[in-house]
């Protein structure tokens, strides 16, 4: 290793990107065609978020040295970085285009590490995690568990097997990669994290924030409060679904009464029961939550703060408006009930878009 690439690391495990680059990019003044130093400068970029940038510096260092295999693995991680990690519409189309080209890039070069070194654990690593972009988890499983036979302890490795099953839908050995890797190293801020994210799904509300909480307060560089707003704003996620589904079928059956008078008892309790689930499925996320995820909405910015607080007096309000059809079978609460959905739907595009 050379110095600068030897400063650098250090620099880089303290949390000082900037300076790591800055002592990478002096080296290549001397070295411009160093693969190792072009390796390094494309993680450091790619850790700062620069994605395009840490891309440019990767295929230069596969172009210097294309016989070794880190420079595939550090241009396959480049490669599978979200350049947008929005979830609004416009995000979501541009993910599609992205995931059609950039992935099956990622996962040649990702082949080509493991054709390279095939004892090295890392290349499997990112095999694993390019072959789980494409949805094809038995394969990712299979070269997550590849790399840990090399390296039975790795940390890393765990966790990607951690989050190849979590994608996959299967929480439970999920749970116990991830609380192997904690076993290793039981502050890992990633283990912790995925923890936190296997509770939330399991709507272990309280387990989930006292874990991201704690992982707020010893990493705040890597997670600030503003996550502990999840339960607010992933309640009004799961509600917008509900209500999306729930009020064109109550509209269905209120229109079939017209036709068939019988139907109105079918549609009045399909009203209320859809009310009642809404309200049930909010009180078991919100009582154990507590006030924390209330008060960390302050910490959002303006405009998804704006957006979370008009769906949620939406979908209140449609709530209401649907229990007011089930008691009364009026007419006009179903058809207010229209008009506050689409509020409810606006404010989930204006907060993720």
């Amino acid at each position: 290793m050379t110095p600068p690439a030897h400063r650098a690391r250090a620099l880089a495990g303290v949390g000082r990107l900037a300076d790591a680059e800055k002592e990478i990019r002096i080296g290549l003044i001397q070295s411009p065609a160093d693969p190792e130093l072009l390796t390094l400068l494309a993680g450091l970029l790619r850790l700062q978020g620069r994605r395009e940038d840490a891309l440019e510096a990767a295929s230069a260092a596969v172009a210097a040295a294309p016989y070794l295999s880190g420079t595939h693995i550090e241009r396959a991680e480049c490669l599978m970085v979200d350049p947008h990690p929005g979830e609004g519409p416009r995000g979501a189309r541009a993910r599609r285009e992205w995931d059609g080209g950039r992935t099956e890039e990622a996962l040649e070069e990702a082949e080509e590490s493991v054709r390279l070194d095939p004892a090295h654990p890392p290349a499997y690593r990112v095999l694993a995690r390019a072959l789980a972009l494409r949805k094809d988890f038995g394969t990712a499983r299979e070269a997550a568990r590849r790399a840990l036979d090399l390296d039975p302890h790795s940390v890393p490795d765990l966790l990607t097997l951690g989050e190849i099953e979590r994608y996959a839908g299967n929480r439970k050995a999920a749970r116990e990669a991830v609380g192997a890797a904690l076993a290793e190293d039981p502050g890992n801020p990633d283990g912790r994290w995925l923890i936190a994210l296997l509770d939330a799904e399991r709507l272990r509300v309280r387990s989930s924030l006292r874990g991201l909480r704690d992982l707020a307060a010893d990493h705040p560089a890597k997670l600030n409060s503003a996550a502990l707003a999840w339960p607010v704003r992933g309640l009004l996620g799961g509600l917008r679904r509900g209500l999306s589904a729930g009020v064109p079928l109550v509209a269905v059956l209120a229109g079939a009464a017209r036709l068939w008078p019988s139907w109105e008892i079918a549609a009045r309790a399909a009203a209320a029961t859809v009310a009642l689930v809404m309200i049930g499925f909010g009180l078991r996320v919100l009582i154990p939550a507590g006030l924390i995820p209330w008060r960390c909405l302050t910490l959002l910015p303006a405009r998804v703060r704006r957006a979370v607080r008009a769906g949620w007096v939406a979908a209140v309000a449609t709530v209401a408006l649907l229990a007011w059809y089930g008691v009364t079978a009026h007419g006009a609460p179903l058809t207010c009930a229209f008009g506050t959905l689409a509020v409810v739907i606006g404010a989930g595009r204006a907060e993720s878009g």
